[in-house]
């Protein structure tokens, strides 16, 4: 999980806190995980800048860091545990005030947290992030918590996202429509940090929606821990067509993307939202993890692959132009050479537009690890290359097919390798974690749209010059 520096990736929107003279005290936060962190850390970045704390730069100096961490699987809580390690040096320097741990690993392993890193001043769980305020002011020794739930249960309302100090650039949003999961994959430990799966309102997302595009956002990335299963638990039914057609109308925004589709709930109605809402782009990210019908059923995924080829061509067919996003979980208990092939060979045949790929983790309290068949830690390495290997054929083969044709390129800035040039994404790229364009174009800044003709392949990459005015 790629980590965050907040203090130097802020945008200095509508809710930056003040001058640091008049402010109640310093902080610096540090973001790691996924987007839907992200989204966790910026509500906290704006509850304690209207508190009137000021956010620094850098940790050095800061009267508080706060961490918000990420606990999913063992590599991501090492690299927590690293972080949170440096600020107690700093603060063992006379460099820090104080030192806040919250997020996923927080709720997942306080124990740990308190067994490994004693010295920090203040724990708190993902549903106790609205109370941040109060535990950063503890940790100064400005407030009593003894009366305040610093774990409370997970909620059953969805939590609001609104006045938020976001971390990504001022152009695009990271928009959760929903919290926690009712998926009970053998692998996965998201249900017992973030609680069931509670949906957020319409018209709530859709406010949220409206503020952002207020400040400034022109790209909308919607992100929840299953976004096909949106609308369940509060209507009865899927609403995720609803909702699509509902942000589609929100004005100053020009792309909803959509992330993390679990491959169930695909009905037509949701095809034909993804197909013809405006603004709705051609962009699916569908985590499969695996294709094989034993693999899958011990994953507890509940699809086999018959049904996954038939949702895929079904999208394919209805969605011109559809980018797919998947990833691939490999070495799973018990995966066997033949079915590791069957994968390998799926890769190479379907041509996933984009794709990743992980090792198995074997992870505490998750069925999966009492399943029999664990393999040595060689063998999924040797297993991700191979399948990368494939994909990266598919890949450079999808962007050497690009060449000649005009896509439309959201800036994210200028390119600081190629003077003149500026650095953007197509419809086929998520910030962060796909490819990029280098557009060659005057006067191209970041939010801008612009038609960009492709006139050559970088690898996974692609380079093009701009076609017309930026609009």
């Amino acid at each position: 999980m790629p980590a965050k520096s907040l203090p130097l990736a802020v945008n200095p929107g509508v809710h930056t806190p003040g001058s640091p003279d008049a402010a109640k005290g310093t902080f610096a936060f540090i973001s790691l995980g996924c987007p839907k962190n992200t989204v966790d850390s910026e509500r906290m970045l704006g509850k304690l800048a209207q508190d009137g704390y000021a956010l620094r730069p850098d940790a050095a100096g800061a009267d508080v860091v706060v961490v918000n961490t990420c606990g999913f699987i063992e590599p991501a809580r090492q690299e927590s545990l690293g972080v949170i390690r440096e600020m107690l040096e700093l603060k063992a320097a006379g460099k820090v005030g104080a030192v806040v741990v919250a997020g996923c690993m927080a709720e997942r392993q306080r124990e740990v947290l308190l067994e490994q890193v004693p010295d920090v001043d203040g724990i708190v769980g993902v549903f106790g992030r609205e109370d941040i305020t109060q535990v950063v002011d503890a940790a100064r020794g400005a407030a009593d918590l003894r009366d305040l739930d610093l774990f409370p249960p997970a909620p059953v309302r969805a939590l609001e996202d609104t006045a938020r100090l976001r971390i990504t650039p001022r152009h695009y949003a990271y928009l959760k429509v929903s919290e926690g999961c009712d998926r009970l994959c053998t692998y996965c430990a998201i249900p017992k940090m973030r609680g069931k799966h509670v949906t957020k309102p319409i018209e709530e997302v859709v406010r949220e929606a409206r503020e952002l595009a207020a400040d400034g956002v022109r790209e909308l990335i919607v992100v929840a821990q299953d976004t096909t299963y949106y609308g369940f638990d509060l209507y009865g039914r899927s609403r995720l067509a609803d909702l699509l057609r509902a942000l589609g109308g929100v004005d100053g925004i020009e792309w909803v993307r959509v992330l993390y589709a679990y491959p169930e709930h695909f009905t037509d109605e949701v095809v034909d939202a993804l197909a013809n809402t405006p603004k709705v782009i051609p962009y699916l990210d569908m985590p499969l993890q695996h294709i094989n019908d034993r693999v899958l059923r011990r994953m507890l995924r509940r699809v086999d692959r018959a049904s996954t080829e038939r949702l895929l061509e079904r999208l394919r067919k209805n969605i011109p132009d559809l980018a797919l996003r998947t990833t691939f979980i490999v070495g799973f208990p018990g995966e066997t050479d033949a079915e590791y092939e069957e994968l390998r060979r799926f890769v190479a045949d379907f041509g996933f537009e984009r794709l990743g790929v992980f090792p198995y983790s074997p992870e505490p309290d998750t069925p999966a690890m009492k399943l029999d068949g664990h393999l040595p830690e060689d063998v999924k390495a040797a297993r991700v290359a191979g399948i990368m290997e494939e994909q990266q054929a598919v890949a450079f083969r999808w962007a050497a097919a690009q060449v000649g044709r005009d896509h439309p390129v959201i800036v994210d800035g200028p390119d600081p390798e190629f003077p003149g040039h500026a650095r953007g994404r197509t419809v086929a790229d998520t910030p962060d974690i796909d490819c990029a364009v280098r557009v060659k174009g005057k006067g191209l800044r970041a939010g801008d749209f612009v038609a960009a003709r492709v006139t050559a392949a970088d690898g996974y990459d692609l380079i093009g010059r701009a076609v017309g005015r930026p609009w």
